[in-house]
């Protein structure tokens, strides 16, 4: 029996997934890009297949081939794409609030959210007034940061074992500890776990039933910010519980409905 059109369709669709996934990988993102060779052997793929379809996305602007190395990368856009469908709510009043918090630190500061065992940003900008494009739609280990560590506020240890705990990366009683440890402070820390002479805070956004949705962070060299870190974790923690208002979250009302069900 052969394949229906629309079955068809939804096959190539999903390859093309997969390919896009792949460039989306951790290998991808420290090389800078991949070559057809590679990609073919990550998605199962005929070489010539895979070769057609990434001409097919780059023709889109959906990938971007390297005209040095040929090798290929996400396309911006892409990323404009993701940076579109995200002007949801949370993004609006999220934006002129981490405006006002890089203009007060003098830093980058970016909203991000948990996807599966990564950290997504969905946008960045800085105490200019322009958005920056570096980061958005990139994701990253959430146990390496500390964006990730508030985004996992309401996790239970059993959660984060089936999320993490087939990783090996960072031991979960360790991951649950520094969570703890965010959840505190009102701000998560983080000082080169990350990256090699990067710091950074984050602070969680919750939405009005009291649930993290999101984490507003900032992240410099440690030259710059590593002596200031925790007055940037308070002011960040500051600008996020902010965005949480302007979702309906109210504190005091969470707190007591919490009483009354206790």
């Amino acid at each position: 029996m052969t394949d229906t059109p629309s079955a068809a369709r939804g096959h190539g669709l999903r390859r093309d997934i997969d390919l896009l996934e792949a460039l989306a990988s951790d290998e991808a993102q420290q090389a800078g890009g991949l070559g057809v060779v590679r990609l073919a052997q990550l998605v199962g793929r005929e070489k010539t297949q895979v070769s057609r379809a990434l001409k097919a996305l780059a023709a889109e602007g959906i990938v971007e081939r390297d005209p040095d190395t040929l090798e290929y990368r996400l396309g911006w856009r892409l990323f404009s794409l993701v940076a579109r469908t995200s002007e949801s709510r949370l993004v609006r009043v999220a934006e002129p609030v981490m405006h006002a918090l890089s203009a007060d630190l003098e830093e980058t500061s970016h909203l991000c959210v948990l996807s599966d065992r990564e950290v997504l940003t969905l946008l960045s900008v800085s105490g200019h007034s322009f958005r920056v494009h570096g980061w958005e739609g990139r994701g990253v280990p959430a146990w390496q940061t500390s964006a990730g560590r508030v985004l996992l506020a309401d996790a239970t240890p059993d959660e984060l074992y089936v999320r993490f705990g087939t990783a090996g990366e960072l031991p979960v009683p360790e991951l649950w500890a520094l969570i703890q440890d965010a959840g505190r402070r009102g701000y998560a820390r983080v000082s080169e776990e990350f990256e090699a002479g990067l710091v950074g805070v984050s602070a969680p956004v919750r939405d009005f039933r009291g649930r993290v949705v999101a984490a507003l962070n900032i992240s410099a060299p440690k030259p710059r910010l590593g002596e200031r870190l925790d007055e940037a974790g308070r002011t960040t923690a500051r600008a996020a519980a902010r965005v949480s208002a302007l979702l309906g979250w109210e504190p005091r009302r969470t707190s007591a409905a919490s009483a009354r069900l206790a």
